[in-house]
């Protein structure tokens, strides 16, 4: 239960980091935000070391669970990272949230294949409406910016109107805000990337807790975050990156600070639910940041996201699948009183021992 507990604050925590973030991208660059949140985020978690006392177990890690937390800090930290706030800036929170989902569905295979932990029926029916729930989003979504496109044609090849002179009202009118279009291929890729490099980390940083189960997850964040941070001090190398940083507006830097702070956050009630909870319980609990998400956006960033019918109908999709691929199909059975035949069919194994 505490497990639960701290894998759905990680969640809130996510989807408003998300939020803050995607506000901080509107005029800002990704890697202004990636400059203040991996090593902000590194700091706050030496902090919460310190604070409960654990700093001298940073240096009694087995080299084992060292290397796991170090690569699982590279993937998620500064690789998944990118590719998250990139795909957050191309197409806004709420059309990438249910793309991003599809980490689950990753996860839950390398869980299987490498921890060997069960696969049911009923988890691959919650995969594949999570996954289904992807697709709507997407394809309305495409399918009604088709539309527009088609309908503004035909605005375009009507007989154009002789222009009038503006009258006094309509210059003291404010002008109209701009549209948020979204770019929907490549915001396609670079979530996809974020799913992969998030579903793939949660098993790297279980396998560490495994290696070392005497060891706070707190330490353990702190130096995958030092792993994360050396390797981003790289990326700075290129040419350019500098100047980018320095030209942050100060705008932008409450949205990027806030993110930093909360992203911490999150990351420790996610090293704090994987190491009293089974992957396959955590990671699809995870998943309801993106309710959140749908939330938040509305109420901070309204003029930079799509919000219609296919992005609640994705969103509550993939929510769905979420919560059938985290019960127990015992817990279902108890809830609904399924029929014995049935219960037994959707407890059926498909992988795992």
């Amino acid at each position: 239960m505490l497990g639960i507990l701290y894998a759905a604050l990680g969640a809130f925590t996510f989807a408003l980091n998300n939020v803050a973030m995607r506000r901080g991208v509107v005029t800002g660059s990704v890697l202004q935000g990636m400059a203040l949140t991996v090593p902000i985020g590194g700091l706050s978690f030496l902090v919460m070391t310190i604070a409960f006392g654990e700093l001298h177990q940073l240096v009694v890690f087995p080299m084992a669970a060292l290397t796991w937390l170090a690569c699982q800090g590279v993937v998620h930290f500064v690789i998944g990272r990118y590719c998250n706030y990139k795909s957050n800036q191309l197409m806004g929170v709420n059309l990438t949230a249910p793309v991003v989902q599809l980490q689950v569905p990753f996860a839950m295979m390398l869980a299987v294949v490498m921890l060997h932990e069960k696969f049911t029926v009923l988890q691959a029916i919650g995969s594949a409406l999570m996954l289904g729930g992807s697709f709507i989003t997407q394809g309305i979504t495409q399918g009604n910016a088709g539309k527009g496109k088609r309908k503004a044609s035909v605005r375009l090849t009507a007989a154009t109107p002789i222009p009038t002179v503006p009258s006094q009202e309509e210059l003291a009118a404010p002008a109209p805000k701009p549209i948020f279009r979204p770019r929907t291929f490549s915001g396609y890729i670079f979530a996809l990337g974020a799913a992969m490099c998030y579903g793939g980390s949660p098993l790297m940083a279980r396998q560490a807790f495994l290696d070392a189960p005497d060891i706070s997850t707190a330490a353990g964040g702190c130096l995958a975050y030092t792993a994360a941070t050396l390797f981003f001090l790289l990326i700075l190398l290129k040419p350019g990156s500098w100047a980018d940083i320095k030209s942050m507006k100060r705008e932008n830097l409450p949205w990027f600070l806030s993110s930093a702070v909360l992203v911490a956050i999150s990351q420790a009630f996610v090293y704090a639910s994987l190491a009293v909870a089974p992957l396959m319980v955590v990671t699809p609990i995870l998943q309801l940041s993106l309710v959140f998400r749908l939330f938040l956006s509305q109420l901070i960033n309204r003029d930079h996201e799509v919000m219609n019918t296919a992005v609640l109908i994705g969103a509550f999709t993939a929510v769905l699948g979420s919560i059938m691929v985290s019960l127990d199909t015992e817990e279902l059975t108890t809830l609904v009183d399924l029929p014995r035949s049935l219960a037994h069919f959707l407890d059926y194994r498909l992988a795992g021992h």
